[in-house]
């Protein structure tokens, strides 16, 4: 008699969602940074595949019968969170590619901040827009739509049938371009005001060469730099938002070019 009426094929298909989850989700932003602690993570991790397996699973019969075919599946799988996790990471490349061009403008080149996240060395300005930046990603649920992509990958892309295509590649490069970009939109108010201030510090300079240009010019592109960057965060906001609202679409079209 069979006491805990025990399913082989049920258990196997928990698996597979759980290793989709495991993988994927923590590869991605936010779910799988260094500030969380393991035991958080593993609990966070069972609690969500149990809650997601009645509605989101695949069938025990794509469960790979050789453990060479399960590493290869365990492959794709991590293939899969790099690209998804890229697709989101652009935004904040940008964020912080534009605060590393303000700071540089703004004379804060030397004076870098560690990122507790990647153990970078960065500006203080570049990192203080990427938190600003995660912030708001954060109030617009863009978490959600991190968790509802990964519940898009199971419909469209089975386990172990990822396929790297041409045509990944390509979207890949083509929305690259957005990072840089969207870093120059980002910095554009600042370095245009700066531009001013350098042009008028120059023919301050020619008018009267008596005047230490060197040292009232940073003192005046500090502060014309502050005042600039605080009309970024309305504008930063709408890009962020706008980002989170292309995710779907964006995610759709990455799992038909990879689904094999």
């Amino acid at each position: 008699m069979d006491i805990f009426h025990f399913d082989p094929a049920a258990t196997l298909s928990f698996f597979l969602t759980l290793f989709r989850i495991s993988v994927v989700l923590f590869l991605l932003p936010f779910f799988g940074g260094r500030t969380l602690p393991a035991p958080v993570k593993a609990a966070m991790l069972l609690v969500l595949s149990f809650a997601v397996w009645p509605r989101l699973s695949f069938p025990a019969e794509m469960m790979p019968a050789s453990g060479w075919n399960i590493g290869l599946m365990l492959l794709g799988e991590v293939v899969l969170g790099l690209v998804m996790g890229m697709m989101v990471n652009f935004l904040f490349a940008a964020v912080q590619t534009g605060g590393q061009i303000i700071g540089f403008q703004m004379g804060f080149a030397m004076i870098n901040v560690v990122d507790p996240l990647t153990g970078l060395s960065e500006a203080v300005t570049a990192h203080f827009l990427y938190m600003c930046t995660t912030l708001v990603f954060l109030a617009i649920n863009g978490h959600l739509f991190l968790l509802q992509g990964l519940a898009q990958s199971f419909e469209y892309i089975p386990p172990g049938r990822l396929f790297l295509s041409p045509q990944l590649v390509n979207n890949i490069l083509d929305f690259s371009k957005v990072m840089f970009t969207l870093a120059i939109k980002i910095a554009a108010p600042v370095m245009a005001a700066l531009f001013i201030v350098d042009l008028a510090l120059a023919l301050i300079s020619r008018a009267a060469p008596q005047m230490h240009v060197l040292t009232l010019g940073f003192p005046v592109k500090i502060a014309v730099g502050f005042f600039f960057l605080a009309f970024i965060f309305n504008v930063l906001s709408d890009y962020v938002a706008g980002y989170v609202k292309g995710l779907d679409p964006l995610f759709l079209n990455l799992f038909k070019s990879v689904a094999g």
